[in-house]
């Protein structure tokens, strides 16, 4: 007697913005297990999301060209986006109001912040150079009405340049490793590791093509164990070329695997839990689900009507978001049982 076939969950679709979307991240977990998702999109205005079932929260307005990374910060107080209008902006994710203008000299592709720490931000871009603010120095403050703070601009003069002159090409991803004085930088096909108290490039990897993809993936304490691919630490997923790398240590710097796949890859997420990865085809529209051990495909993704330039697993890693040309967000479930807007079934990309 054959077995009855398990019955798949749909994704949740998210929509709302009016252009592609770049990049989407989701935030540490908060109280009683909720988080949130923020996405960046070339029509300018980044979104808040909740991260479990992508309810619409707010929009960040004021950018003046395209946004192309989005993050929240380790407390998830702040929001920070980098634009083509030549700045980074820093947001309050409770008010949504602007705290910080980060000025630059061209457009501001990449930013990342510490592990565990709120106050410092990493911003990189069109000017090869990469730079380290310090929130901390000042403070957004009060208007007379006492309404609401003044936003604090901060030119790229007051930054710390790190590694300067390393950069030959833009730099359109950083990473800050779970090792406070190591950050990663993806600049053209090449991969560095900086060492922050000295300042200086510390490795370089060359890759197999220009790099599409460059995430740090992790898991909430809570959800971690040493089983899980890294041992428990955060890994750094990249995507270049046909290739998915893979890295891991706290300095994200021992190479754990690399796989080809017989196509390209325009961004790569990593389930750390239930070892296996997913990776937005190039060219083309799905997603595709691979096995970490033997590489194998497992599922196939379809809905989105552009290339995935962006996947993110949650922090409990219950469900992964995928981020479009097509200007959608797509949530996959990632678990079985009631999860989210989720009731029942399994993970899947079948139909109800």
């Amino acid at each position: 007697m054959t077995e009855p076939a398990r019955r798949q969950t749909v994704p949740l679709t998210c929509h709302g913005h009016s252009r592609p979307v770049t990049h989407l991240s989701f935030s540490p977990l908060e109280k009683e297990d909720s988080y949130y998702m923020i996405s960046s999109c070339k029509d300018g205005n980044p979104m808040l999301r909740d991260g479990q079932t992508g309810d619409w929260i707010g929009t960040f307005l004021g950018h003046k060209g395209a946004t192309w990374q989005a993050r929240l910060s380790p407390d998830a107080s702040t929001a920070a986006t980098s634009s083509a209008d030549f700045s980074a902006k820093i947001w309050d994710t409770h008010t949504g109001e602007l705290l910080y203008v980060l000025k630059h000299d061209h457009i501001v592709r990449a930013i990342a912040y510490p592990y565990e720490n709120s106050g410092l931000l990493a911003t990189g871009g069109y000017e090869k150079k990469l730079r380290i603010f310090d929130l901390a120095d000042q403070r957004p403050a009060t208007s007379p009405s006492g309404s609401s703070p003044e936003p604090v601009t901060i030119d790229a003069s007051k930054a710390f340049e790190i590694g300067e002159g390393v950069h030959k090409d833009i730099i359109k991803f950083i990473v800050w490793a779970r090792d406070p004085n190591v950050i990663i930088t993806a600049s053209g096909d090449t991969l560095r590791w900086f060492d922050l108290p000295s300042r200086r490039c510390v490795r370089e990897a060359k890759l197999e093509g220009e790099i599409k993809s460059c995430e740090l993936v992790s898991l909430a304490p809570s959800h971690s164990a040493p089983t899980d691919i890294g041992g428990g630490l955060p890994v750094l997923a990249v995507a270049a070329g046909k290739t998915a790398y893979f890295w891991g240590g706290s300095r994200a710097e021992d190479e754990l695997k690399r796989i080809t796949l017989p196509h390209g890859i325009a961004s790569v997420g990593l389930d750390l839990k239930g070892r296996k990865f997913v990776v937005g085809e190039e060219p083309g529209t799905w997603a595709r689900v691979y096995t970490w051990d033997e590489g194998q495909e497992i599922d196939v993704h379809k809905g989105h009507h552009g290339p995935i330039w962006s996947i993110a697993f949650s922090p409990d890693g219950n469900l992964y978001a995928t981020g479009s040309e097509d200007g959608t967000i797509k949530m996959w479930k990632n678990c079985d049982g009631y999860y989210g807007l989720w009731r029942g079934g399994v993970s899947g990309s079948g139909t109800d």
